[in-house]
C-alpha cells in the first residue's frame, strides 16, 4: 500500500511534465488531441519589420543647438523591440527613455510611460533622423 501512495505523486509529475513538453498535439480534458496552435500564437503582425541593422549597442542623440547623450540600446540581433539606458545630459525628455521598437515606419523611442518621445526613419548607414513628438528635429547616430 505505501508503495502506490509513493508512486502517485511520481505519475502526477509525470502527466504534468508531458503536457510542457511543448509537442505539436494539445491534449483537452475529454483526452481529444488537436494540432492546431492556441489563439496566442498568431504570427507577427504585418507591421514589425527588421531593422536596417543591428540595433544593439551604443548611439548617440542629438539636436541641433541642445547637447547630446550617449544611449545604449539593448537587443538580440535582428530584434525589433529592446530597451534604452540613456547616459546623462539628454535633450528634451529623452533622459526618460527606455524603450524602442522598429516597425515599418520607422524607429520609435518611447518612455518609461510607454509614450512616444520621437519617430525616426533610416537617413543612411548607422544613422536615423526624425522628430521629437513635440516636433524637435533629432537625430541618432553611432
Amino acid at each position: 500500500m505505501a508503495s502506490r501512495i509513493a508512486t502517485l505523486p511520481l505519475l502526477v509529475c509525470t502527466a504534468l511534465l508531458a503536457a510542457c513538453s511543448g509537442g505539436s498535439d494539445r491534449f483537452s480534458l475529454d483526452g481529444s488531441t488537436s494540432s492546431s496552435p492556441p489563439a496566442s500564437a498568431a504570427p507577427a503582425s504585418s507591421a514589425a519589420a527588421a531593422p536596417p541593422l543591428n540595433l544593439a549597442g551604443r548611439w548617440t542623440l542629438s539636436s541641433t543647438g541642445t547637447s547630446s547623450c550617449a544611449m545604449t540600446f539593448g537587443a538580440a540581433p535582428n530584434a525589433t523591440e529592446g530597451s534604452i539606458a540613456p547616459a546623462g545630459g539628454c535633450p528634451f525628455n529623452f533622459f526618460t527613455s527606455r524603450k524602442w521598437t522598429y516597425s515599418e515606419t520607422g524607429l520609435t523611442i518611447r518612455d518609461h510611460t510607454a509614450q512616444t518621445l520621437a519617430q525616426l526613419a533610416p537617413a543612411g548607414p548607422n544613422r536615423f533622423e526624425g522628430k521629437t513628438s513635440s516636433g524637435q528635429d533629432i537625430a541618432l547616430s553611432r
